[in-house]
This record gives structure tokens, C-alpha cells and sequence, in this order.
């Protein structure tokens, strides 16, 4: 157990002490909120979701899977 906290507070104290880092993680999350709650929202529309039942769900994902282009 002492092993395991050495490490947490290795990092703990490398995080505190960063100076560039910080703006770099701040990027770094805000390109995450982006990319997950954003995008997901106007491209990545949950087609199932108007479907009541699990039959209907699965006759939809069928007749996708089974679709000619």
C-alpha cells in the first residue's frame, strides 16, 4: 500500500508543480468536451432511440445490416 501512494503523490505533487502543463491538460480537456458531448449531439444522433420495442429496434438494425447500396 505505501508503494501506491509514493506514486499518487508523485504524480500529485508533478501536477501541482507544472506551469505549461496546466494549459496543455485545459487544452487537452476542452478538445474532449468537443469531441464527446458536442459532436455527439448534432452528428452522432442514437437512431434507436424512437423505437419503443426490442423487436422494432432489431427489425431496424436488420434491415440496415441486410440493405443493397
Amino acid at each position: 500500500m505505501n508503494t501506491f501512494r509514493k506514486v499518487y503523490e508523485f504524480y500529485r505533487d508533478g501536477f501541482r508543480n507544472m506551469e505549461v502543463g496546466k494549459t496543455l491538460w485545459i487544452i487537452i480537456l476542452i478538445k474532449l468536451a468537443i469531441m464527446f458531448l458536442i459532436l455527439r449531439v448534432f452528428f452522432f444522433r442514437p437512431e434507436l432511440s424512437r423505437y419503443d420495442t426490442d423487436a422494432e429496434k432489431a427489425e431496424h438494425v436488420r434491415e440496415n445490416l441486410t440493405k443493397q447500396p
